[in-house]
């Protein structure tokens, strides 16, 4: 079985060299095969230009691709995977197109694993940690109204003025600060236009805590099923969030303002343009560190008393193995083709597992690409 990695961007790498280091039969495919040598060309000489013919011909029963490329690419792949009797692993969010293939791949036993990167990813582990845990308490009660926090964010590590640095293209974060989110708070639906309409403060419980700014991202809602929230269970806030550095409203309130203003050809001509600006003022210096702060949260009331509320914190950054985004997106894709190796996901559109065994096993692994990862009980 061949696992075709396609695309070595900067989050593909620590993933992608553990496979290889491992002993695992990998073909690596990318648009640029110079590229491609500089990031793994120490380890491995099975490196192709990406060509979907090429892969296509590549292809045997029960091998798997790997898609680190733009998420145009990934419903293709999955779809060549299914028609090779191969399996399809990805960091990205499930979309509806893709979401479409779950019966055909269940039809053809193929797994088609995606939202196993950092988030959604580990995210959903730590929800899925919580949630067992919390359903095995003594404090378990359908009754009971609960509160779910879940709040991710990649920020420099030593902050500067604009309170953010960029990895790669900015143009993915404008994009993003131009979408819509749904969550629920106070009992209520609420829904925002902008990450702006909604930007609350949450202090996060890290060896030292630490205050940030946070907002509702896309639409958090189908997410409580995924969860285990039943229906009928009374629900004060839900919400899958961003997590910024203090002062990062403040820094960013003239993008804001100009965001609101573009529109058509000439809007996305604009942000193309200030896109390049802002990669060019606040990219990340060489081998500056980056941080990744991640913490999912659950509390449970009963009559207005907590009677369960435990956080699932982690915090990660830069060193001498690169960058805290890349280990922790593609670490866990690593770990997914691994468990569709050992059969222990199953066919069809799945995301992050949720069974016990592979939650521990993964988070686990989670801990060794982390600084500091940690279960906080809030009650003792």
């Amino acid at each position: 079985m061949t696992i075709h990695w396609c695309g070595t961007g900067l989050s593909a790498i620590p993933g992608l060299r553990r496979l290889i280091q491992t002993g695992h039969d990998v073909t690596v495919w990318n648009r640029t095969v110079e590229k491609a040598r500089n990031a793994v060309g120490d380890l491995t000489d099975h490196i192709a230009a990406f060509d979907p013919d090429a892969l296509a011909q590549a292809m045997a029963r029960d091998d798997i691709i790997v898609s680190m490329l733009p998420a145009d690419w990934h419903v293709p792949l999955a779809e060549m995977a299914i028609a090779h009797g191969a399996h399809f692993v990805s960091s990205s969010y499930i979309s509806p197109e893709m979401r479409a293939l779950d019966g055909k791949a269940r039809e053809a036993g193929v797994c088609l694993v995606n939202e196993v990167g950092l988030d959604p990813g580990i995210d959903h582990l730590m929800a899925h940690w919580l949630m067992a845990d919390y359903r095995a308490s003594t404090a378990f009660s359908a009754k009971n109204d609960l509160s779910f926090l879940s709040y991710c964010g990649g920020v420099p590590k030593h902050t500067n003025a604009f309170r953010y640095k960029f990895s790669w293209s900015p143009l993915g974060v404008l994009k993003a600060l131009r979408s819509p989110s749904r969550s629920i708070r106070d009992f209520s639906e609420l829904a925002v236009a902008h990450p702006w309409d909604a930007i609350t403060s949450y202090t996060a419980p890290l060896p030292v805590p630490e205050t940030f700014e946070v907002y509702p991202n896309r639409d958090s809602l189908p997410f409580m099923a995924e969860y285990g929230f039943e229906p009928g269970w009374p629900v004060r806030d839900f919400v899958r969030g961003t997590l910024r550095l203090n002062g990062w409203a403040d820094a960013w309130s003239g993008i804001f303002a100009e965001i609101e203003t573009l529109d058509g050809a000439a809007g996305e001509a604009r942000l193309k343009e200030l896109s390049d600006q802002l990669w060019a003022e606040n990219a990340y210096d060489k081998d500056e560190p980056d941080r990744v702060v991640l913490c999912v949260a659950l509390e449970a009331r009963d009559h207005g008393r907590t009677v369960y509320h435990k956080t699932y914190a982690m915090d990660a950054w830069g060193d001498a193995r690169g960058t805290a985004m890349a280990r922790l997106v593609s670490t866990p894709v690593a770990l997914a083709v691994e468990a569709v190796l050992t059969h222990d996901i199953h066919p069809g559109v799945t995301a992050a597992p949720s069974d016990p065994k592979l939650v521990i096993r993964w988070m686990d692994e989670v801990d060794t690409q982390s600084q500091h990862l940690q279960v906080v009980d809030h009650l003792t």
